[in-house]
């Protein structure tokens, strides 16, 4: 197919390649400028962040009413379209991006959303040359979907920034968590997270607790990240029919 992808950002990069791999024409377009944006696709992308989308989506659809225009947002209703173009989705591979590490689409998820049967159609024709996990979804399942991703992914990499700088202060690695990061990512394949928990605040132990939540005290944020985390393990372990150490 030919693809115009609109934008230049982490997943912009990461779908580019993706698409090349898979043997399709893509064309990738600067969406501040639009400059060299082609008349007409079988698919255009418009990966942006979430804040611009609205303003690209004016200027790239104009003189393009009848084309196929999905945008890869997870929070953003696929109604940002509506009045703009005739043809339109989502197209939301649920997975973290960086420029500087490109992900397999082997194994991301998919979900698409379509104003029609036609447009639908197409983009499972698309999706299927880049994942075998392809899912419909609406918009307001996705942003169920997008908050879930936001605790497991985006709240979980932060935590590992503050056990970063916990470490830095006594001038010891991250690098010395990465056996235990994996480990963790390991056990919920086999196991629920709820299962899978460890730690004082899952054993109760109030003393370990209140002497690290002191250790921050030249750092209230945290203390309180600290305190607000520990206490929701402790209410998900009450209602658990098993206990963990």
């Amino acid at each position: 197919m030919k693809v115009v992808i609109i934008g230049r950002g982490r997943l912009a990069t990461n779908l580019e390649q993706a698409l090349l791999k898979a043997g399709h024409q893509v064309t990738s377009v600067n969406s501040r400028t639009l400059e060299g944006l082609p008349p007409v696709a079988d698919v255009f992308v418009v990966a942006v962040a979430d804040a611009a989308l609205t303003d690209v989506l004016r200027a790239a659809t104009k003189g393009r009413h009848d084309q196929l225009f999905v945008h890869t947002a997870g929070s953003m209703p696929m109604d940002v379209f509506r009045g703009l173009t005739s043809r339109y989705g989502v197209f939301y591979p649920m997975q973290t991006f960086s420029k500087e590490r490109l992900v397999d689409f082997n194994d991301i998820s998919l979900f698409l959303e379509a104003n029609s049967d036609a447009s639908m159609e197409r983009m499972k024709m698309l999706a299927a040359t880049l994942s075998p996990h392809v899912f419909e979804l609406d918009s307001e399942g996705r942003r169920h979907l997008h908050l879930a991703a936001v605790f497991a992914c985006n709240f979980v990499n932060h935590c590992y920034a503050l056990s970063a700088e916990v470490l830095k202060a006594r001038e010891l690695p991250f690098s010395v968590m990465l056996p235990l990061v994996d480990e963790t990512a390991r056990k919920v394949h086999e196991l629920a997270p709820a299962e899978a928990q460890t730690g004082p605040a899952v054993r109760g132990d109030h003393n370990v607790m209140a002497m690290q939540a002191d250790m921050l005290a030249d750092s209230p944020g945290v203390r309180h990240i600290y305190e607000v985390l520990s206490t929701d393990i402790q209410r998900l372990a009450d209602q658990s029919p098993t206990s963990n150490d």
